[in-house]
């Protein structure tokens, strides 16, 4: 049986043509028949890549499952060279990113991942043990954006027991990944010990996802004013403002708000590094002039100029220009 906050999140979008991430594990196996059964207009996006001795027997099989429900699959092999470090995080990158090209090619407005309840939990845990703040501890939103694609994540309020347990009544066969159980993970050391949070202090996961549910609503207020504040002062050039307009602000607003300024002006897929944004607006609250996000900043007095890296930085021809619009 598909699970009811499913049925009615997809709902919402039974006439859109989507492209789903499967992998081949049970999430997204799960979340792949899911979508067959509701009739929904789907292609399977599925990354090999090339890492485990598996890989090209999920891709068998995956390709196979779509070929017997009649769903339009599309293989994407990582043949990119593979970084020493960090490379879980590469790996995802590239993921996204040919998936995201797909989508761009082909008119797919929507991407979906299999991304459920524990996911969205141990997330939390994992930023709140970094410190982090609203964005973080918000965790995954159930529809963002990436590469000019919707990102939809449907089972966020699904667990991951009873996507197992529908796999296992149906005989769907599915995937474990090894480094499931990697305690050199912190992911995985969290979702090992996770319990303990019920267990021993009485903090269910049910109380969890409501917090995040909660901090979520107010990250999405704050997307739309500071994405409302941001178009008050941007242009085809760059941005210029009062100080004022910034540091009256709220710290948190500060960081979104000049953060996205920079990632909008500097062509930036992603924002630069909190610990840079601080060091950025500890730096304009004096006069400066400095670079960061291929963009370079400036503050003169009062007023505050943001441009591509690379072009002029006169505050006088920025503000007769601005004279002649009004």
């Amino acid at each position: 049986m598909m699970n009811k906050n499913f049925i009615d999140f997809m709902n919402k979008y039974r006439d859109a043509k989507m492209a789903v991430g499967v992998s081949g594990g049970i999430d997204s196996m799960c979340l792949l028949y899911w979508l067959h059964e509701m009739g929904l207009n789907i292609t399977c996006l599925h990354v090999n890549h090339k890492l485990r001795d598996v890989a090209d027997i999920e891709t068998e099989y995956v390709a196979d499952v779509c070929n017997q429900l009649n769903i339009p699959c599309k293989i994407f092999y990582w043949e990119d060279e593979k970084p020493k470090t960090g490379l879980e995080a590469a790996a995802r990158e590239a993921r996204y990113k040919m998936m995201t090209d797909f989508c761009h090619e082909n008119n797919i407005e929507y991407l979906l991942t299999a991304h459920q309840s524990d996911d969205q939990i141990e997330t939390f845990l994992m930023n709140l043990s970094r410190g982090s703040g609203l964005y973080g501890l918000s965790a995954m939103l159930p529809k963002s954006m990436r590469d000019g694609i919707t990102i939809l994540r449907p089972l966020l309020n699904v667990p991951r027991h009873e996507l197992k347990q529908y796999c296992d009544d149906n005989n769907i066969k599915y995937f474990v990944d090894s480094m499931n159980s990697d305690e050199h993970y912190t992911r995985v050391k969290i979702r090992q010990n996770r319990h303990l949070l019920n267990d021993k202090l009485g903090i269910s996961d049910t109380r969890i996802l409501l917090a995040i549910q909660n901090l979520g609503r107010t990250r999405e207020w704050m997307d739309k004013y500071v994405e409302n504040r941001i178009e008050m002062v941007i242009r085809s050039w760059g941005a210029m403002f009062m100080s004022s307009f910034l540091f009256d602000e709220e710290e948190e607003f500060r960081l979104k708000f000049l953060g996205l300024l920079i990632q909008k002006i500097g062509g930036n897929d992603y924002p630069v590094r909190l610990n840079s944004l601080q060091n950025a607006l500890f730096n304009l609250q004096h006069d400066c002039k400095f670079t960061l996000g291929h963009c370079t900043i400036r503050r003169l007095n009062d007023r505050i100029l943001i441009v591509p890296e690379g072009k002029r930085t006169s505050f006088r021809k920025r503000h007769e220009k601005r004279k002649k619009c009004i």
